[in-house]
Order: C-alpha cells, then sequence, then structure tokens
C-alpha cells in the first residue's frame, strides 16, 4: 500500500543525507531509519559481515511492512546489493545509492574525467568501476579510498580543522585534480561537501549523490504506483547502539525534536 513506509538503513548518519533530501522531495512520505551504530563504519567491515548486517537489517524492515528498502549507504550498496534483492524476493522495492548514481553520469559526463573518494569497502569492490565502463560512453575514472573521513565524521569533527588536515593528505592527488566532477561516494560525505569543494578552489564539481538517490527512489514509486498522496510524514529512527552524536545530528538534520529508539537487533 502507498502509506506504508519506506525502510532507510546506514551504519550511521550518513544515511541521513539521503533521509533528509527523500523528506524534502516526498514530505507525505513515512520512513524508518535504522542506523547500525554499533557495527559503523561498515567502510572497513569484510564483505560477509556487511551482507550479514544488511540481510538481518532488511529483515527488521520487511517485518515493519516497508515497501521500499533504501540501501543508504555505498558500502552496503555494494557488498550487499544484489543479495537483498534476492533475499527481499519482490515482498519490497529494493533501491541502492551507486546505480542513481552511475545513471546521473551517463546523462552528464559522457567523455569527462571522474573521481570518486570513497571506504576502502566501496573503493575496493571496484562496483563503480565496472558499471560506469559497461556504460561504454569514454569516461575516464579513478576512486581512492579516504577510510578515516567517515568516523571523523561520525564523530562530530565534520566543521574542524580534523577533517581539513584530513583533506590536505586525502585530496591532494594530482589525478582527482585533474577531474571534471568528483563523486562523493559515501553518504557521510555531503557533510562536508563545502569544505571538498573550497579544497579545489570550488573548479572540480563535487557530487553529492542524496538529491539524485532521492529522485531516483520517486521514480521507482510513482512507476509502481506507490507514491503515498495522503497526508503522512511520519518520521522513526532506531539505532543498534544509542550515540549522544547520532541523537544530536539527527535532531540538526530535520530541525525538530526526535525521538531516537535504541532497537537491540543484535542482542
Amino acid at each position: 500500500m502507498s502509506s506504508q513506509p519506506i525502510g532507510i538503513f546506514d551504519s550511521g548518519i550518513g544515511g541521513l543525507t539521503v533521509a533528509k533530501a527523500l523528506v524534502d522531495l516526498l514530505p507525505n512520505e513515512n520512513l524508518i531509519y535504522f542506523g547500525d551504530t554499533a557495527h559503523l563504519p561498515y567502510g572497513d567491515k569484510s564483505t560477509a559481515a556487511i551482507q550479514e548486517y544488511a540481510v538481518k537489517i532488511t529483515q527488521m524492515l520487511l517485518d515493519s511492512e516497508c515497501k521500499l528498502i533504501l540501501m543508504a549507504c555505498n558500502s552496503a550498496s555494494a557488498a550487499a546489493f544484489n543479495l537483498i534483492i534476492e533475499y527481499v524476493a519482490g515482498k519490497a522495492q529494493v533501491v541502492n545509492v551507486i546505480d542513481p548514481v552511475v545513471a546521473f553520469l551517463r546523462d552528464n559526463y559522457t567523455e569527462k574525467r571522474v573521481g570518486l573518494i570513497g571506504t576502502r569497502q566501496t573503493v575496493s569492490s571496484h562496483v563503480y568501476d565496472e558499471k560506469i565502463v559497461a556504460l561504454q560512453i569514454g569516461i575516464d575514472f579513478y576512486a581512492k579510498a579516504t577510510p578515516l573521513l567517515a568516523p571523523a565524521i561520525e564523530d562530530g569533527f565534520a566543521e574542524s580543522k580534523v577533517i581539513d588536515e584530513l583533506l590536505k593528505v586525502y585530496l591532494d592527488d594530482a589525478i582527482l585534480r585533474a577531474s571534471d566532477a568528483l563523486i562523493l561516494g559515501c553518504t557521510h560525505y555531503p557533510l562536508i561537501k563545502t569544505k571538498v569543494a573550497q579544497f579545489y578552489d570550488n573548479k572540480i564539481t563535487v557530487l553529492d549523490s542524496s538529491k539524485v538517490v532521492a529522485e531516483n527512489v520517486r521514480q521507482v514509486l510513482a512507476n509502481q504506483k506507490l507514491l503515498n498522496t495522503e497526508a503522512g510524514g511520519k518520521k522513526h529512527f532506531l539505532v543498534s547502539d544509542y550515540t549522544d552524536s547520532f541523537a544530536a545530528n539527527t535532531q540538526i538534520f530535520f530541525q525538530e525534536k526526535i525521538s531516537l529508539e535504541r532497537y537491540p537487533l543484535w542482542d
């Protein structure tokens, strides 16, 4: 039914960037957000571990009767998307955060140079490389792992000199500097988008996937006639382990008092 919620999950606060974009685009939709804070960050976990987390979270979202499950994490999307498609078996729509970005590149960056920064899991999976090569549209692609960014952002350092120093280490790269566009290949990274753009003197287009992914969700729901046209907009936030930073960031994102529930999925 169209009034059923959209389920979103990530290892922590990164997926909130996508959740906020969804709320802005589809204010009637009801959301259930699960932050697996007990296991963050996913980027340094094994593929098998991420798949185990993703299956258990997905089952919880299916039990909550979600009509669509959004894997709002690049590492989970890279490691577990095909598995989750099989696991869900048509009980809900499933969307990741990689395919919408690749489609955006197809439509806008033919014969261009595109860089990506992301977690070790995302970069080492080569999922972006393979999908972009398969497009056969002449994109010159380069990906670089930036593993310390997500944990620093999760710990509340997005506006600090800690991030500035990490960006100096990671972004001072000749190939990245020569890019026409830079993909923020982790849903945490939009929180430092301005700093990344400023590092390159605003000469490189920094691609924030959150709006692209939100539009893809809208299209999927519209195609399945599952858009909620009635008054809704209820938001339910769950975490596997309560953290003060997650609670604070959730309220900053949505500019309202948020009730955060610890859901002991791993007990």
